[in-house]
């Protein structure tokens, strides 16, 4: 069954210097039915105006995925990581017993388009740890690429919980196929783009839960840029 969540459906913040748009319940918007699909939490899309962001701020138990579109961030944090996020880059910071850090579109004219996502950990109480790998788009481009996974393996980063994420780039008429073990399930997100997932047509800022499904069949319809979460 694949049941597909539209883009104009989502949440959506204006703050000025942000325009969010919320998969998931976040922050001032509450949907009972849309508090997360199994461990994946958060998916925001964010757009930062220039030489602007978030200010220093704490998390705990949570798996933090930052998926840069357009443009770059600029990350610090209390474990003493200070970085630049461009596309193609994944960042994963565990914040376990609590970390603080911010984010800030270190450019003057240009926004930066990006998507952070949350995953709940297998336990709590993880020690705060941080990756940030280079995927090049030779990689995704018509296949699904592992970016992260429980164990890190395939040069993923590693996330601590039961959960492989891909990525993708595909043209038109271009096909993938993924196949889910019985009892897992799958979270598809169009980054950019159109694509039809079995059959399911999906645009660009729309996910689709997937269960009781054995093989996906992702097919884009013009170039398109993917999210796939294999989840428990």
């Amino acid at each position: 069954m694949v049941t597909r969540r539209p883009s104009q459906k989502r949440g959506h913040a204006n703050h000025g210097w942000l325009d969010s748009y919320h998969t998931f319940s976040f922050a001032d918007y509450y949907d009972p039915k849309h508090m997360g699909f199994r461990h994946l939490r958060v998916i925001n899309e964010d757009r930062v105006q220039p030489s602007r962001g978030f200010g220093t701020h704490a998390h705990h138990d949570m798996e933090i995925i930052t998926y840069v579109l357009e443009g770059s961030l600029e990350h610090r944090d209390s474990m003493g990581n200070q970085s630049i996020i461009v596309p193609g880059d994944v960042q994963r910071m565990s914040a376990g017993t609590g970390v603080t850090h911010s984010e800030y579109n270190p450019s003057h004219t240009e926004p930066v388009h990006l998507l952070q996502i949350w995953i709940l950990p297998e336990k709590k109480g993880l020690s705060p740890s941080y990756q940030q790998w280079l995927f090049q788009p030779e990689e995704k481009r018509g296949a699904l690429r592992l970016i992260g996974s429980r164990g890190g393996r395939d040069g993923s980063v590693t996330v601590h919980q039961d959960v492989d994420l891909f990525a993708a780039l595909l043209e038109s008429g271009e096909l993938v196929r993924h196949t889910l073990p019985r009892g897992r399930h799958a979270w598809l997100q169009v980054v950019d783009g159109a694509v039809a997932l079995n059959g399911t047509l999906l645009f660009a800022g729309d996910g689709a839960a997937v269960s009781d499904e054995d093989r996906l069949e992702i097919t884009a319809s013009k170039s398109s840029e993917v999210l796939l979460f294999d989840l428990a």
